[in-house]
């Protein structure tokens, strides 16, 4: 059961409260949940897409990708899925017909993260492999573009753009008429969907590291972004600076940057005292818009799921819910929290049955 952390002054009187845990085959990668709170959609690790019944905990899976199934999001009034995966591909799902309409193939490499604009008309996919491009070991160019963006009806490619590889986020302004990406070094670009032009570009040291001990590469990067409520700021999360790459306990970090104005100014950051180590991978605005969760995995500290007040960023509830959390999805009535991830690997049992290591965790947002 999940350990709360003892916060003295709470901006909100808000908490998340630990509900049904519900287990898959394979560790959830990507998230979407149904306009009543009582479906879900995982995209996990074995390949497939399931669908799962919060109520009675069931899950059946409905279709799969060649690799890994990275990512989910309902589409068409909740009528439709689409699906990114580590096979490079997109596949927009029927419902109702039970069977996947539309295939196409997005990237050469892996689809890190998927976004679905606000106005449902659109889809944006990113990629990027980092190789060694250099001695310094930056990344080389990327062979192909590593933001693009596709029309949700036909899956036409609409625009697509480069930002150095690998591009590990991407994020929809609230009004739909702007989509932003990060990457490993830092840099984050915003770009006008009207024009197609690119409005904002700046780099942010915070979320990268130099990894010295047992190997030389970066490491960190954007791991979860996500507009404020009003579209004004973008705000940033990932891990602080390492010396040892395999180590994954830089500080929790999130940042808020004014994005329109040039350079972006950062507006704010995870406040001294308010975080412990680990890598966050996922953050998302509460439908509010008047606060915000940023999740991840735990090295040292007290918690690796958190709710921040929108305004002032101070923390107003934490917890360690005994997992790796990598997504993280409200309800549509802000009413609910879905964590989901995966908990450590065993090996197999004395049937030889590997256990279930998936996990999406129920929270109650509650006041």
């Amino acid at each position: 059961m999940p350990s709360e952390t003892a916060v003295e002054a709470k901006p909100q009187a808000v908490k998340l409260e630990p509900g049904k845990t519900i287990n898959l085959p394979s560790a959830v990668l990507g998230l979407a949940v149904a306009s009543d709170g009582k479906l879900l959609y995982a995209a996990c690790l074995d390949r497939f897409v399931y669908q799962v019944d919060v109520e009675s905990k069931q899950s059946k899976p409905l279709f799969q990708h060649r690799n890994y199934a990275s990512g989910v999001k309902l589409l068409a009034n909740g009528t439709q899925l689409v699906s990114a995966g580590y096979d490079g591909a997109l596949q927009w799902f029927d419902l109702a017909a039970g069977k996947v309409i539309r295939q196409v193939d997005a990237h050469r490499f892996w689809s890190w993260k998927l976004a679905v604009s606000p106005d449902q008309k659109l889809v944006a996919s990113v990629t990027g492999q980092y190789l060694a491009g250099s001695i310094d070991y930056v990344p080389a160019d990327s062979p192909e573009p590593t933001v693009k963006v596709f029309d949700a009806l036909t899956g036409e490619v609409r625009h697509a753009w480069t930002l150095r590889p690998p591009v590990l986020s991407v994020a929809f302004s609230p009004d739909s008429q702007h989509v932003a990406a990060g990457n490993l070094l830092g840099e984050v670009g915003v770009w006008n969907l009207g024009t197609g032009e690119q409005v904002a570009a700046w780099k942010t040291e915070v979320f990268t590291s130099w990894g010295y001990i047992k190997s030389h590469h970066y490491v960190g990067g954007i791991y979860g972004m996500a507009f404020s409520a009003n579209g004004e700021e973008l705000l940033l999360a990932g891990m602080g600076d390492m010396k040892d790459p395999m180590a994954g306990n830089g500080a929790q970090t999130w940042q808020r940057f004014a994005w329109r104005e040039q350079p972006a100014r950062k507006v704010d950051q995870i406040h001294a005292g308010e975080h412990g180590n680990g890598l966050m991978e996922t953050l998302t605005v509460h439908p509010s818009g008047e606060m915000f969760v940023m999740a991840g995995r735990l090295a040292q500290g007290n918690w690796n799921a958190a709710l921040f007040q929108a305004g002032d960023g101070k923390l107003i509830h934490s917890i360690d819910n005994k997992q790796r959390n990598i997504e993280a999805v409200f309800s549509a009535d802000g009413r609910q929290l879905f964590l989901a991830g995966a908990v450590g690997q065993r090996g197999r049992d004395k049937e030889g049955q590997c256990p279930d290591f998936g996990r999406i965790q129920v929270m109650t947002v509650a006041s």
